[in-house]
């Protein structure tokens, strides 16, 4: 294999996005080419705190998939329903055999968190933001919500 067909496959290596190529030919002659990653990857935290965000309201209809439930109608105060401040998907308990963080009838403080919205890999919990008893858990765990999903009443 002359130095031309090499250049060419370690361009080919790095168009394709490839790290790592071995050729063995018939002939006995073998070659093993391997690149570095540009970049160094470093993990996401499992918790991550969750940021003020500002209380997001919207009276445009939506179109969703299929499988994500709309909430029910309920008769409360707009200040009382706390809604998702980001895209992801909601878990009502820290784990699947864990109790959940709050249940109706709960009462709250302002820095309770009530739920965790995984966006991304990270999960980013949600507090009450206000002292009251929580009067509805709209959403199942893992439901997917969007900016502004109903999460529950607290009043």
């Amino acid at each position: 294999m002359d130095l031309e067909k090499i250049k060419e496959l370690m361009e080919a290596m790095e168009a394709k996005g490839m790290t790592k190529v071995t050729l063995k030919e018939k002939s006995g002659f073998e070659l093993e080419l391997e690149r570095g990653s540009d970049f160094e990857v470093t993990p996401y935290p499992t918790h991550a705190p969750m940021m003020a965000v500002p209380h997001v309201n919207t009276q445009e209809s939506r179109v969703l998939p299929e499988r994500v439930k709309e909430p029910e109608k309920i008769e409360s105060k707009e200040d009382d329903v706390l809604t998702s401040p980001m895209v992801g998907t909601y878990y009502g308990s820290p784990s699947p055999d864990d109790d959940p963080f709050v249940k109706v009838g709960d009462s709250v403080k302002e820095d309770t968190v009530v739920c965790i919205i995984e966006a991304m890999k990270v999960m980013n919990e949600v507090k009450a933001g206000k002292r009251g008893v929580v009067r509805e858990v709209f959403l199942d765990n893992a439901d997917p919500v969007e900016f502004g999903t109903k999460l529950l009443t607290i009043s």
